[in-house]
């Protein structure tokens, strides 16, 4: 007997052996193994037999060049694609594989739909956002602030784009008052993205806006790439003025949205956030209008009840002149009273004391002959005092000359002495090989001694 080698079922499995299954069973548990082993996925392909339906579904088969396969995508997915199909369409299509039971047949549920290439645009497009947003420029810090006022738009767009006359009418509407300066430029196909970058560097160089918006309607991935281009964002990033990107629609973003300075969902939009409308502003002046009036006029009432009250406090200046005329009066009286009254008490003091002076004066008249006598007396003296003590000084003088030791030398004699200067007193202090020192009245020598020989006494 041949071994049966096929899997077993498993216990929840409808095929058991020798059991017995329905169609729909079958086709139910096909479907089941399909959604659980193929998982959700991205397949390319070309449209055929589109077909919509009342209900909103889109049926139709996407094929290659070797085969096909039935495709749907309901209502509540297709209302969210940003295009419709079209015959022939290339197209990439993320679907799940399943089965439509009632009829068994094979067939994809399509749950977005995107052009064939998108998928790469919009890698190109991540890949790009990350590089730039690294470097910083796209950091909110260094975006700028649209003026307040302007009064000079630039635009970069197409002359042919639905865009541009949506963005004139906006501004021709809300801001009549604001001049605008055209800088035309292809905004998709080849060179696009190079000629938008010169239009923006163009206009920055120039420097004759205060605003610059860079704008284009509406469309597909690929009609909008030549703004997702890394030199219209460098170009932007270093524009001399505030740039608003107003690409395509509310869904759509591009690498120049996050370039600029404010990102407008459309380009009308963007013409709404670069110029204030002008009843806005003559709004805001009236209210400013008032504002002042009211303050005025409170300025106004304050300072008249302050004038009121000041005036009532004013007095006029001949009660001024009158009013300090008294005090100077009474100021003057006080003064000849404070100055007047003592200068009499101290010169009836100085009278008193005056007299109290002359009753206790003494009679200097005897004292005054006792003390001449007393001085020609006492000058007698000192006199003769001077002159005995002058005749001392002489005879003092007269023995001291005698006792002058260069006195004794004119008559003939020298001094002695050795090298140290210690006078030589006797021969025998005289030392041979010595050097002495001979002084006369006069002058002086040095004897160089080399012997000594010393006499006996009574040659002397």
């Amino acid at each position: 007997m041949i071994p049966d080698s096929r899997p077993a079922a498993r216990p929840d499995s409808p095929f058991t052996n020798g059991s017995v299954i329905t169609v729909s069973a079958l086709n139910q548990a096909v479907a089941q193994l399909l959604e659980r082993n193929i998982p959700l996925t991205w397949i390319s392909g070309e449209i055929s037999n589109f077909t919509r339906a009342a209900s909103g579904h889109w049926y139709f088969t996407l094929k290659d060049s070797a085969a096909q396969v039935k495709a749907v995508m309901f209502r509540g997915r297709a209302q969210y694609a940003d295009f419709a199909p079209r015959e022939g369409d290339k197209v990439e299509v993320r679907a799940l594989v399943s089965l439509y039971t009632p009829r068994g047949d094979y067939q994809i549920n399509v749950e977005a739909i995107r052009r064939a290439g998108v998928g790469n645009l919009y890698e190109a497009f991540l890949q790009l956002k990350a590089k730039l947003a690294g470097e910083g420029l796209f950091d909110s810090a260094s975006k700028r602030t649209i003026p307040v006022f302007v009064r000079r738009i630039g635009i970069v767009t197409s002359l042919q784009a639905a865009a541009l006359r949506d963005i004139l009418t906006t501004l021709h509407r809300r801001a009549p008052h604001v001049e605008i300066i055209l800088y035309p430029t292809p905004v998709q196909g080849e060179g696009a993205a190079e000629k938008i970058a010169q239009a923006i560097a163009t206009a920055s160089a120039r420097e004759e806006c205060d605003v610059l918006l860079v704008c284009r309607g509406g469309g597909s991935i690929e009609d909008l790439w030549s703004f997702n281009a890394e030199v219209v964002a460098r170009t932007i990033a270093h524009c001399s003025m505030p740039v608003i990107s107003g690409v395509g629609h509310e869904t759509d973003f591009t690498i120049a949205d996050f370039a600029a300075d404010v990102r407008a969902p459309t380009p009308t939009a963007a013409a709404e956030l670069a110029a204030t409308a002008r009843a806005d502003w003559m709004a805001h002046l009236r209210q400013q209008q008032i504002h002042l009036q009211r303050g005025f006029q409170r300025q106004l009432a304050t300072r008249t009840q302050t004038l009121d009250w000041t005036a009532r406090r004013l007095l006029s200046p001949r009660s001024a002149i009158a009013g300090k005329r008294l005090q100077l009066q009474n100021c003057t009286q006080r003064l000849r009273y404070a100055s007047h009254i003592p200068f009499q008490q101290a010169q009836s003091q100085l009278a008193q004391l005056r007299i109290k002076l002359t009753a206790k004066r003494p009679d200097t008249g005897k004292v005054r002959l006792h003390l001449n006598d007393t001085q020609r007396r006492l000058t007698e003296a000192m006199l003769r005092l001077v002159g005995q003590q002058k005749l001392g000084v002489t005879s003092l003088q007269t023995q001291l000359e005698l006792l002058n030791p260069q006195r004794t030398l004119e008559r003939g004699y020298v001094i002695l002495s050795d090298q140290a200067g210690k006078l030589i007193g006797s021969a025998k202090e005289i030392e041979a090989n010595s050097v002495l020192h001979l002084r006369t009245a006069s002058d002086y020598a040095e004897l160089a001694i080399s012997s000594v020989k010393i006499l006996p006494e009574a040659l002397n």
